[in-house]
């Protein structure tokens, strides 16, 4: 723990590792791997994160926007880096300088882009954005043929990828839209083709594409959640099970831990919380927790939560406060303050995942994590 933090974010060294060379092992060889580091890690901490998939090699990282990638230059990281979301043609030659490719889709991005590559006397690196059912981010197929004539006329940049996203991946197992998809990019790329655009990189995989089919690996994937050691969904899961893909061994990453603030006494029939949302029926032992919707702690957790004190589940009582709520350790023995308070990841003897968290409020397990304050430390371990 942080001298002077009373929450904090631990990282597995180990699980980090093990997910890269789980999926390195799920690939074919020559498949470069692409570690989305994006939303600060997704909430695991950018520089942590970056710094253990560097040292293990992987092919590329993924961020979402420049601050990012200026912030793994400023570590000395030389991985190329690519820029999946936005980015203002205010910072372009600031991308070009700091040799960060970008995703691109607009016309104009990639005129000023020519402009701040000429001015750098460099080659701005691109990747090709390519709409195929998601309607985001992409070049739509009868934009795109003007769209490559308008690339190949500006000599200092370089198509460097092309790449989708994938709409109805993990959220089914009938996938029928996906493989539409697969075809739409495949006939993308027979455009750039056609058109004397060579492309180094195809990449539409992300976590749940890799693991599932074999055939949209290309030239590189996009390991964005399994890098934390978290599944898409229970849909990829039962639809790797279905296609006997077992040899799939994630490892959670993260660990978010607290300390108890106070214990104390109260009397049966007490309110417990603002608005008096629960009461105890019996003489009970609570516990003050200093961590609350602020650092991430979903307000939704309130009266139905758990965290693990000593091994042992203590349910929360009543709301969940900006920085602080409540729990109940009647059926704990010798809590006291600064005792360790697990909030997400596995003890010796139980574990509360980001997936039982996500079902408990109605959301995913991306958003469990991504939302934790990046405020608070993250502490690499073994």
């Amino acid at each position: 723990m942080s001298s002077d933090k009373i929450s904090w974010v631990e990282i597995s060294k180990k699980a980090v590792i093990n997910n890269i060379d789980v999926m390195r092992a799920r690939v074919r060889p020559g498949v470069k791997i692409m570690a989305v580091v994006k939303a600060n890690a997704y909430g695991h901490g950018l520089s942590e994160v970056a710094s253990i998939a560097a040292a293990h090699g992987v092919d590329f990282f993924g961020v979402n926007c420049l601050d990012e990638a200026v912030r793994l230059r400023s570590m000395k990281i030389k991985t190329p880096i690519l820029v999946l979301g936005y980015t203002p043609l205010a910072n372009l030659k600031d991308a070009v300088s700091h040799d960060v490719s970008l995703v691109v889709y607009n016309a104009e991005t990639v005129s000023r882009l020519q402009e701040a590559a000429a001015k750098c006397k460099k080659n701005a690196k691109i990747h090709v954005k390519i709409e195929t059912g998601l309607n985001r981010q992409g070049v739509t197929r009868e934009n795109l043929s003007e769209f490559l004539k308008l690339v190949r006329s500006k000599k200092n940049i370089e198509v460097e990828g092309i790449s989708t996203h994938y709409a109805n991946i993990e959220d089914t197992t009938e996938h029928s839209y996906a493989r539409k998809q697969v075809e739409n990019f495949c006939e993308a790329h027979e455009m750039f083709n056609a058109a004397g655009v060579a492309v180094k990189y195809r990449h539409t995989a992300c976590t749940a594409a890799a693991i599932l089919f074999d055939n949209v690996h290309f030239e590189m994937i996009r390991l964005g959640i399994g890098l934390y050691g978290l599944w898409p969904s229970k849909e990829t899961k039962i639809s790797a099970y279905e296609r006997k893909i077992s040899e799939f061994n994630l490892m959670p990453v993260m660990k978010w831990k607290t300390i108890v603030a106070q214990v104390k006494e109260v009397e049966a029939n007490s309110c417990i919380g603002y608005g008096c949302s629960d009461f105890v029926t019996q003489a009970s032992r609570i516990a003050v927790i200093p961590a609350g919707y602020y650092d991430g702690y979903d307000r939704k957790l309130s009266n139905s939560g758990y965290v693990i004190i000593r091994g042992r589940r203590a349910p929360v009582l009543g709301r969940i406060c900006m920085n602080m709520f409540i729990v109940d350790v009647t059926n704990i023995e010798g809590v006291k303050s600064e005792d360790e308070v697990l909030l997400l990841g596995a003890s010796e003897d139980d574990a509360i995942s980001a997936e039982t968290l996500a079902s408990k409020i109605g959301t995913i397990n991306y958003e469990v994590v991504t939302r934790i304050n990046e405020s608070l430390p993250r502490i690499v371990t073994a």
